[in-house]
Formats: structure tokens, sequence, C-alpha cells
């Protein structure tokens, strides 16, 4: 692995992705169904862990439990505040039958959550339960993934520090399966159009209330079949996409309405952190700079911390 940082092939990806984001999908709409609302969806979110991604505890009458995928051993854990907990291997196997077995599995430790049981977000909405086409498991490919993601969790932790206005956590959507950070200039948004694939409009309506930052890595598709950072504003100025932002690998997507940088790129960089940072850092000065956000009041400096 280059200075730390492992080697990320979408062709080599892809197949397992596909897999690996529907039963995410099918454990983050298991917390969806059992966590109270919070605002943006950050209630349906996972995290990086030091073995996977995780739920953190999810409340369930007068117990709690947590799932947890473990990208090292490749299993999926459940534990419960009671005592007890179940596993279930990850091998490549359909949807159909994760799906199976998860619910079999908390059935065991005496816990019933109904969910939505069809992907969001997704062109292709296959019930989970009917799903018998993805079936895909590299463990080799999650290995690196994963280590490519606990890298990532600690740049985008670093940069959410820097930040005194709202900000969200850094989180994985399974919607979209990507690590993302978002800040806030704390004034309300134009209503968002919606438009995401089989996702309510008005879900997507309430994650853009307000005027956000947002910058995020995704593991690429077969339209751009790259792993790469993005990062992108709402609502976007005219004139954001005409900013200065670093590395000099970065680019601009008309299309898409959001800068990218290829993952490959902060990899192959001297300093991958100091290379990511700068990314973050200048993306949001251009949305902050374009969308005349107050940052004398949002933004704080720590580096008396250093001293």
């Amino acid at each position: 692995m280059k200075n730390n940082w492992p080697p990320l092939d979408y062709t080599r990806l892809k197949d397992t992705v596909s897999t690996v984001q529907l039963w995410t999908q099918i454990v983050g709409k298991i917390r969806l169904s059992t966590m109270p609302w919070l605002n943006h969806s950050w209630h349906v979110t996972l995290y990086v862990s030091p073995r996977g991604l995780t739920t953190h505890g999810i409340p369930y009458g007068d117990r709690s439990f947590q799932i947890d995928f473990d990208f090292i051993a490749h299993q999926l854990h459940i534990h419960c505040s009671s005592g007890g907990s179940q596993s279930l291997k990850l091998y490549p196997r359909t949807v159909a039958s994760f799906y199976k077995e998860l619910f079999e599995k908390m059935a065991l430790l005496d816990i019933h959550v109904k969910i939505y049981a069809k992907p969001n977000e997704l062109e292709q909405a296959i019930p989970f339960a009917g799903d018998e086409i993805h079936k895909s498991y590299d463990k080799h490919q999650m290995e690196l993934f994963h280590k490519a993601l606990l890298n990532i969790d600690g740049v985008f932790t670093n940069f959410r520090a820097k930040f005194s206005g709202k900000c969200s956590p850094v989180h994985f959507f399974w919607g979209a399966f990507d690590l993302a950070v978002t800040r806030f200039s704390g004034r309300r948004a134009p209503l968002h159009p919606g438009g995401a694939p089989n996702m309510p409009d008005d879900v997507m309506q309430e994650a853009y209330s307000h005027e956000v930052s947002s910058a995020g890595f995704w593991p690429g598709s077969e339209q751009f079949p790259h792993p790469a950072f993005y990062a992108y504003c709402y609502p976007t100025p005219a004139d954001f996409g005409q900013q200065p932002v670093k590395p000099a690998e970065a680019f601009y997507s008309n299309e898409m309405g959001e800068f990218f940088l290829k993952y490959e790129d902060v990899r192959n960089a001297a300093n991958p952190e100091q290379t990511l940072t700068e990314f973050l850092e200048t993306t949001y000065i251009a949305a902050a700079n374009t969308g005349k956000w107050d940052r004398d009041a949002l933004e704080c400096d720590l580096s008396w911390l250093q001293k």
C-alpha cells in the first residue's frame, strides 16, 4: 500500500459494492425503523468503525442493540444490551439469503422490526427477499475499501473540527453508499426539487431544507468508474464552479454541479492527508464565499491547542 492508502480499482470493486450496498440498505433500514427522526435523515446513517461499519446503539424497548459489519473477520454481528448476540457470515451470497438470515438472527434475540423491504436511491429496486441477482463478495476488495474508509474518516473528522456552526457527523449514507460530512450556513434554502430515484421528494426536501456545503467519498459508477471525492453546495451559486480549488487534479463537473477529485490522485500524492484536506477546505471556501456565508461567525481557530 502506498503511503498506507490502499489501491482501489472500480472494476474489481464494483460487483462487491453493488451487493454490499444492498446489505447496508437492509441494516440501515432497521436503524431507520427504530430511531426517532433526526433532521436531514441523520438517524439512518452508519458509521465507520475499526472493523467495518456500525449502526451504533439502537434503542429497542428497555434494551439496546447494535449491528456491525466486520470486514476483517467478514461477519455481521448483532449485539444486544441484555447479553445476547448473533452473527452471520459475509461471503458471496445473495441479497435474499442475507435478508432472510439477518431477520432470523434478530428474531432469536427477540428483536422484531418491520422495514420497507426495497432499495432506495437505486434505479433498480428489487425487493430484498427476491433479489437473487446481487451475490458478489470479494473479501480482499472489502478489506481495501474499509482501509480507505478508515483513512478518509480520519481526515474528514479533522476537517469537521474546524467549524463552529452546525455540522453533520462524519457518517455513511447507505442510499448512495458514500461517506459524507456537511456544513451549514444557518440559513434556510429554497425548496429542493427532489428527483432522486426511489426516494420520496419530501425526504430530499427536508434533507436540503437549509443551505449546505457538503463533501464526501464515493466508490464510483459505470458512468464515472473511479472512486472519488466530491464537494457541492445547495443552493449552487452561478460562479461556484469557477472558484479556484486545490489540488491541481481537482475539477468541476458542469453536468453534476460538483467538484471531484479522484481517490487515486490523493493516494499518489506525497502527503495524501494534506492533499485531501486542501480539497475539503478550498471547496468549502468556494461554497462559503459565493454563497456569502458569515464565515467569521461559523469558523473556529483551534491553533491555540498546538501551543
